[in-house]
């Protein structure tokens, strides 16, 4: 038996999300079905986070372990070819030791929120991207988002269904820029709660529109209280970009 590392990349938006559930395909499920396809196993693909319905990846990790002897190449060629029509691609496939586990050697995750801001709908990136016709300052936004750093209680920024023991997180970063028309929101932490990086993102929408202040964002943090928070952003801008391990560990 051998143990992969895998690097997925996904487009979320007819999925229930990561996670294998009964209402609907999952992202896991392809790919457990693909690894079925080429050797005929039933394994269970672990992931490195449980991305929400409609959420995507351009860089999420899993690891599958495999009994039939092979490589790395075979691996990965021979899943895109069951993946296939999927919007599921494994960009990555490296052998690692039984002691590697996607999930739990993780030291952080990355994300990726993007807003179109223009007046005018968009009708190529309506499932990537939230649609944002107000003008919002980019500027604005990336100094609130500044208050938000650090290791903090984010029960404000907590999906009232999350299931994480403790809400204290440490945020390492979160920016925003623009370009153009886009604006993108960064995040990255050891881990996430539920929904927090879309909470964040709801959030400093009212920044952007000059409804808040970033004096706004520290008096909600301290309030610990989802309710005193901005709305909870559309899961189709959220992108899953990298989750990064220690060097030794791959």
């Amino acid at each position: 038996m051998t143990r992969y590392y895998l690097v997925i990349e996904y487009d979320g938006t007819d999925y229930v999300g990561w996670q294998r559930q009964d209402n609907g395909p999952s992202i896991q499920e392809e790919l457990e079905k693909a690894v079925y396809g080429f050797c005929g196993e039933t394994v269970a693909v672990q992931g490195a986070g449980r991305t929400d319905a409609g959420v995507h990846a351009l860089g999420q990790a899993a690891h599958v372990d495999i009994e039939r002897e092979t490589d790395a190449n075979t691996v990965q060629n021979a899943l895109n070819a069951h993946l296939r029509p999927n919007p599921i691609s494994v960009l990555q496939a490296t052998a690692v030791s039984d002691e590697f586990h996607a999930r739990f050697s993780a030291q952080a995750r990355s994300y990726l929120y993007r807003i179109i801001n223009r007046r005018a709908p968009t009708a190529t990136q309506r499932y990537l991207t939230w649609h944002v016709g107000v003008n919002l300052d980019a500027q604005a936004m990336h100094e609130a988002a500044q208050r938000l750093i650090g290791k903090h209680d984010f029960s404000t920024f907590r999906a009232s269904t999350c299931q994480a023991k403790s809400p204290i997180r440490t945020l390492t970063s979160l920016d925003v820029s623009r370009d153009g028309e886009v604006i993108d929101i960064r995040a990255s932490a050891p881990s996430f709660l539920h929904h927090q990086v879309r909470n964040f993102v709801g959030t400093l929408k009212l920044v952007g529109e000059g409804k808040w202040t970033a004096d706004n964002i520290s008096e909600v943090l301290a309030a610990c209280d989802r309710t005193k928070g901005g709305q909870t952003a559309p899961p189709e801008g959220l992108f899953l970009t990298k989750v990064t391990y220690p060097p030794n560990s791959l």
